[in-house]
């Protein structure tokens, strides 16, 4: 790809415990060469800054941490040109929401996760591409209007539900290999890959996908 094809963009990536570190590294390091400024964010429940677990999926792997202090409450979403959904469970914890005092727990109370409300916001604008790598397709399901009809690929643990939210689901090839361009599904302004380890064949569409719609928004065929 083109050295520094992303220079000025903004990228916001959510995140929570359970990541995994291999992924956060990808974008750290790759998006930042790509020009971009990364930015890390969560929901940090008033505190300055919170400290997330990575994944433990391995008996005797060794923790990482990954120190957050942004809020994704309190940023515009209008200035990220892509919005990424981690990989693995943080789209689970995400989806944490509270009933109002003194009500009891309703399924439509589920759309009132912050995170649900956040990444809905950046599926209403065309402007921003938005990357859903694994099982953070995860985050759409309360709100399964906004995935209806999308094309998308996905951790085979996550395919009951987003087929349910009526997404239309394009498989892997046969004995596909990690980042194969396979276990990418582009649809405009909506990325979504497989699995964690095709997170550099995930950044690359996504990076493209940006240019494409700086392209597009400036009249450049």
């Amino acid at each position: 790809m083109t050295t520094r094809m992303l220079e000025g963009k903004k990228i916001a990536i959510l995140v929570e415990t359970e990541f995994i570190p291999e992924e956060i590294a990808a974008y750290r390091q790759h998006f930042q060469e790509l020009g971009a400024t990364v930015h890390f964010m969560s929901r940090l429940w008033g505190n300055e800054s919170v400290r997330f677990v990575s994944d433990v999926d391995e008996v005797g792997k060794s923790l990482q941490y990954l120190d957050v202090n942004i809020d994704f409450q309190k940023v515009n979403i209008n200035e990220y040109a892509a919005v990424i959904m981690a990989a693995n469970y943080t789209s689970v914890r995400l989806r944490y929401f509270e009933p109002p005092p003194g009500q009891q727990i309703r399924p439509e109370l589920t759309r009132t996760a912050p995170a649900v409300q956040f990444f809905a916001q950046a599926m209403a604008n065309r402007r921003i591409i938005k990357g859903l790598l694994c099982h953070g397709l995860w985050l759409l399901t309360p709100m399964p209007e906004i995935l209806r009809g999308r094309r998308v690929i996905c951790h085979e643990v996550v395919l009951a539900d987003i087929t349910n939210a009526g997404a239309v689901y394009v498989p892997p090839p046969v004995n596909s290999q990690p980042n194969d361009p396979g276990n990418i599904v582009v649809d405009r302004d909506l990325v979504t890959g497989r699995a964690g380890h095709d997170v550099y064949a995930f950044i690359d569409a996504i990076a493209q996908q940006i240019v494409s719609q700086s392209q597009e928004l400036a009249g450049v065929t």
